[in-house]
C-alpha cells in the first residue's frame, strides 16, 4: 500500500527535523570548541553525525513505500547559550521535542493502519529512549560538576573514547 498524503507529508517534515537536529549539535560543537571544551566538542560532532543518519534513513523509506521525498528548508540553529549546562539542558528539551514529533508519527501510522511505516517507526522509538536518556544524563552530571568544566571534559572524555 503506498504512503499516504499525509504520512508523506510529515515523514519530510521529520528529515527536516533531524537535520535541524544535526544542525542544532554541530553548532554546540562549533561553540564549545570555541571553549577549549575538545571532548564535548567531539561528543556533539558525534551527535551531528547521529541525526544526519536519522533524515537518511527516513529519506530512504519514504521512496520505498511509493512515496515522494520532498527536503524543506532548514532554520538556522541557535549559536550562543548562557552556559554550558544550559546547551546541554536545551539538547535535552530538543531530544524530548523529537520523541513527541516520533510519538505523533507512530499515532498517525496506528490511526492510518499503516503497518509498515509503523515497523520502520519502530527503530527511532527505541533510539529517542536513548537520545533523551543520553542528554539527560549529561545534565544531570553537568548539575553535579557545577562550573568545574575539566571535571565536565574528564567526564565527557569517557564517553567519547
Amino acid at each position: 500500500m503506498p504512503l499516504s498524503k499525509a504520512m508523506n507529508t510529515k515523514l519530510n517534515e521529520q528529515i527536516t527535523s533531524e537535520l535541524y537536529s544535526s544542525q542544532v549539535y554541530l553548532a554546540m560543537a562549533c561553540l564549545f570548541e570555541d571553549m577549549g571544551l575538545k571532548m564535548l566538542a567531539k561528543l556533539y560532532r558525534k551527535q551531528t553525525e547521529e541525526e544526519r543518519a536519522h533524515a537518511l534513513k527516513i529519506l530512504d523509506y519514504i521512496p520505498s513505500v511509493e512515496g515522494k521525498v520532498r527536503l524543506l528548508a532548514i532554520p538556522e540553529p541557535p549559536a550562543k547559550y548562557t552556559s554550558v549546562l544550559a546547551a546541554i539542558e536545551t539538547a535535552l528539551a530538543h531530544e524530548r521535542k523529537v520523541t513527541a514529533q516520533i510519538n505523533d508519527l507512530v499515532a498517525l501510522a496506528d490511526k492510518e493502519k499503516d503497518y509498515a511505516t509503523r515497523s520502520f517507526l519502530n527503530w527511532f522509538v527505541d533510539e529517542q529512549v536513548e537520545e533523551v536518556e543520553s542528554q539527560l544524563h549529561l545534565a544531570q552530571i553537568a548539575k553535579m560538576v557545577g562550573s568545574s568544566l575539566v571535571q565536565l571534559e574528564a567526564y565527557v572524555a569517557h564517553l567519547v573514547k
